[in-house]
């Protein structure tokens, strides 16, 4: 038993605290409305203009530079283009599935959006006990809509691209809910906002830190996600070189736009379960926010304005931690070659399945031989802060938890040791490409004649 199950301040949303009350359900439905919708949209407009110009900046030319500063207005532009574009569907289609599979591929990716914890109330269901599984669930439901789209456009290049879909998505969740299962092991809860909380103790208490195998998994979650989002290099399902575009090929006007929104939702969405489960949340690496909570949340009437304030400061946290992942996710697009299909079925049965099966072996047999805590007087999985002080040795050392901490303070400078790499390759990249000459850039002045 948990304190989160019997404390009812964890339990409410951010528009909770702010009004005061309990929501209405037309509330909550406004509440989607206004919040979610434009959220979502807003993102994938962004999303749409950044991997531009990521993929300007790999390949030494500007990226979107005209509608707008920094071409910010290119996607609203591109935007407006297809509203205007004629809404066309071939003749030998099917009228009614042809128009639902749009739909049908957006809807789960937006409802995904509502369980993510974006900070300690800032969650639309934090009383949801299954969250973890449940993203995983409605997102599963986005393959219908792809195979849909490519069966119904009666288009043989669109229906090889949805039987890719079918067999890589399909594929790659297996090892995708491995690793997964290994966090939650590692965790011991379903409930997003309890993972949060969990998490709130600094960056040597982040769930990927607990133990090898999870550090491990993060990875094979990593993969396995660009492969069940069709991110490339697994964008096989829509690889233009060889089917014109896949399962979207008929399609135009909005319902092909409601594909590309439903892809770079996705691609935050798949971040955001990365971040809520291994990556500490919409925690800081210092665990102020954790501590600022467990110090408000007593007496949350006095202190409503700093829970506000605190709730803003994770939701940014949470973002941006999740694209961070995003950048990576479209840094590897622009820089790995597409493989075959049959290699990447190949990766996906012979070397990430294995993978995942002995990282959960691993987890389960740490989780036995190296428990957390075991002093009597404590919860199975205690909170930082609420029922230890996470930078406190004796603490740990009284819960006999030593073993575990040393682990994962290893874990976390050796995490800290590849991030730091990585963003420093980043920066040395981008500093040294700025004095390339770019290309397709405004042609040079005609010499007059002598």
């Amino acid at each position: 038993m948990s304190i989160l199950s019997t404390a009812q301040e964890w339990q409410k949303s951010f528009f909770e605290i702010v009004l005061g009350r309990p929501l209405h359900v037309w509330e909550e439905l406004v509440l989607i409305a206004a919040v979610f919708i434009p959220g979502v949209l807003l993102f994938a407009m962004f999303a749409i203009w950044w991997e531009r110009k990521v993929a300007g900046h790999i390949q030494s030319r500007p990226g979107p530079n005209r509608v707008g500063k920094f071409g910010l207005l290119q996607s609203l532009a591109d935007g407006i283009k297809l509203i205007l574009k004629e809404d066309l569907a071939p003749h030998d289609a099917d009228p009614i599935l042809f128009r639902l599979a749009p739909y049908l591929s957006f809807a789960p990716v937006f409802a995904a959006f509502l369980a993510l914890p974006f900070g300690p109330n800032f969650t639309f269901e934090p009383r949801l006990n299954v969250g973890v599984f449940w993203i995983l669930a409605i997102l599963s439901v986005e393959v219908m809509g792809i195979i849909l789209a490519g069966w119904a456009s009666n288009n043989k290049w669109a229906i090889y691209g949805a039987m890719r879909e079918a067999c890589q998505m399909v594929s790659y969740e297996i090892p995708l809910g491995l690793s997964i299962i290994v966090g939650v092991l590692a965790a011991g809860t379903l409930n997003m906002v309890e993972l949060g909380h969990l998490h709130g103790g600094g960056l040597h208490n982040w769930v990927i830190f607990k133990n090898p195998f999870v550090f491990a998994s993060f990875f094979v979650y990593f993969i396995a996600s660009l492969a069940s989002n069709k991110r490339a290099p697994f964008d096989l399902p829509e690889s233009e070189s060889e089917l014109v575009a896949g399962y979207h090929t008929e399609y135009s006007g909005m319902r092909f736009a409601f594909f590309f929104f439903s892809e770079y939702a996705a691609m935050f969405v798949v971040a955001g379960i990365q971040v809520a489960l291994f990556l500490g949340g919409w925690n800081d690496p210092f665990g102020l926010i954790g501590n600022y909570y467990h110090a408000w949340i007593a007496d949350p009437a006095s202190h409503t304005r700093g829970l506000i304030l605190l709730n803003i400061a994770g939701c940014g946290m949470f973002c941006l931690k999740a694209l961070v992942i995003v950048f990576a996710q479209m840094w590897l697009r622009w820089t790995l070659p597409r493989p075959r299909i049959d290699q990447v079925l190949y990766a996906c049965v012979k070397v990430f399945l294995p993978a995942a099966c002995v990282l959960l072996l691993g987890a389960s047999l740490w989780a036995m031989l190296v428990p957390p805590w075991h002093r009597a007087d404590q919860l199975e999985n205690p909170l930082p802060w609420f029922d230890y002080n996470p930078f406190s040795r004796s603490d740990w050392a009284s819960g006999g938890a030593t073993a575990s901490l040393i682990v994962q303070i290893v874990l976390a400078i050796i995490g800290v040791s590849l991030f730091s790499a990585i963003v420093l390759w980043v920066l040395y990249a981008y500093a040294s490409g700025r004095n390339l000459k770019q290309r397709l850039t405004e042609p040079e002045p005609i010499p007059e004649p002598a």
